[in-house]
C-alpha cells in the first residue's frame, strides 16, 4: 500500500539547518614590517552549531589550543626562508642563548699573574736601584784611610841579665817596659770608623821582647785622637841573638829594636750593608838606651806608613 507523503514529513526530513559554505578571511601577514606584503590566507572552518562558532567563549581545550595559536608564527632567518621556532612547555618561542667565549677562571687567572709579574718587577727595580746606590756610596767612602802618626816611645825600664829559659837553657834574659803614643785622624766627611790593631810588637832580631794591643774605639768622622799603648816584656829569653848586644858603658847598654804593628780600621757607611775597611802596616826602627830615660820621639820620615 503506498503513502504519499505530506509536506509537514517532508519538511521534516528536511536537514534541520542547512550547511554553511566555507569562507576565507584574508588578514595581513606577520612579516609585513619586512616588506613582504603578500597576505597569508587562512582558512575558516564551518561550524555546524553556535558551540562551535570561535565567537561563543569555551574554556576547553579548543581555547587553549586557539589561544596558543595566537602566538604561533612564520619567522624569517637572515637567509629569507621562512622557519617555524618550536616551543616550550609554557607556549614561548624558544631561543638560543648566545654563549661568552672563555672562562671567567681564565680571565682571573690572567689578572693575578699580571698583579704577581708587577710587583715582581717593582722589587726587583728598588733591589737594583737600592744595589746601585751602596755601591756609589761605597766608591765615594773608598779613598778615606785613617791616619796614624807615631809620635814617642817612651821606655820605662829595659834590663839584660843571664838566666835560663823554661827548659833550663842559659842564656841572656831582656825585660822592657814601655808606652807608645800615636795620633789617629778620620778623614771621612760622612762617617765614623772603628779602630782596632793587631798586636804592637818590639823586635829584636827577629824575636819579640816586648807586646801590648790597642783597645777597640769608635771615631767620629772628621776627628783627631791621640791613643797610648803599653808594652811589656819580661824575661824574654834572646839565646844566640844577645851576644850582640852591645855595651854603652859598664851600667848600661844599646839594644837596637824594630816596632811593628798594623791598625785597621771599618766604617759602616750605611748600617751594616755597606762598610769600608783599611789596614795599615806601620814599621819604625829605633834604638833603645838602657841609660836614658828621655822618650824617643819619631820624626814624620822615621815610620814607614804602607
Amino acid at each position: 500500500m503506498m503513502h504519499t507523503k505530506s509536506e509537514s514529513d517532508i519538511t521534516s526530513l528536511a536537514p534541520s539547518s542547512p550547511s554553511r559554505p566555507v569562507y576565507y578571511v584574508q588578514s595581513p601577514s606577520r612579516d609585513s614590517h619586512d616588506g613582504d606584503k603578500s597576505s597569508s590566507m587562512q582558512a575558516t572552518p564551518n561550524y555546524n552549531s553556535p558551540m562551535e562558532s570561535p565567537s561563543h567563549p569555551s574554556f576547553g581545550r579548543h581555547s587553549r589550543n586557539s589561544s596558543s595559536s595566537r602566538f604561533s608564527g612564520i619567522f624569517r632567518s637572515s637567509s629569507g626562508r621562512k622557519v617555524s621556532r618550536k616551543r616550550n612547555d609554557k607556549g614561548w618561542p624558544e631561543c638560543n642563548v648566545i654563549l661568552e667565549e672563555g672562562k671567567y677562571d681564565d680571565f682571573d687567572d690572567e689578572k693575578g699573574f699580571t698583579r704577581r709579574f708587577q710587583a715582581m718587577m717593582a722589587l726587583f727595580s728598588f733591589v737594583l736601584l737600592f744595589t746601585v746606590f751602596c755601591l756609589i756610596i761605597w766608591g765615594a767612602s773608598r779613598p778615606y784611610k785613617a791616619e796614624v802618626t807615631v809620635k814617642s816611645l817612651a821606655v820605662n825600664n829595659i834590663y839584660i841579665g843571664e838566666g835560663s829559659d823554661s827548659t833550663g837553657v842559659p842564656t841572656k834574659m831582656l825585660t822592657v817596659n814601655g808606652s807608645l803614643r800615636m795620633s789617629i785622624y778620620n778623614p771621612a766627611t760622612f762617617f765614623g770608623v772603628h779602630v782596632s790593631s793587631t798586636p804592637v810588637n818590639l823586635i829584636y832580631s827577629e824575636i819579640v821582647v816586648a807586646t801590648g794591643q790597642l783597645k777597640k774605639y769608635f771615631q767620629p768622622r772628621k776627628s783627631h785622637r791621640t791613643v797610648s799603648v803599653n808594652l811589656e816584656g819580661t824575661k824574654v829569653p834572646l839565646y844566640g841573638a844577645g851576644s850582640s848586644l852591645v855595651a854603652v858603658s859598664n851600667n848600661g847598654v844599646e839594644v837596637p829594636l824594630t816596632l811593628q804593628f798594623e791598625i785597621r780600621s771599618r766604617g759602616e757607611v750605611v748600617g751594616k750593608l755597606v762598610k769600608t775597611r783599611h789596614r795599615r802596616q806601620i814599621s819604625c826602627p829605633l834604638v833603645v838606651d838602657s841609660t836614658s830615660t828621655k822618650p824617643i820621639k819619631f820624626k814624620k820620615n822615621s815610620c814607614t806608613y804602607s
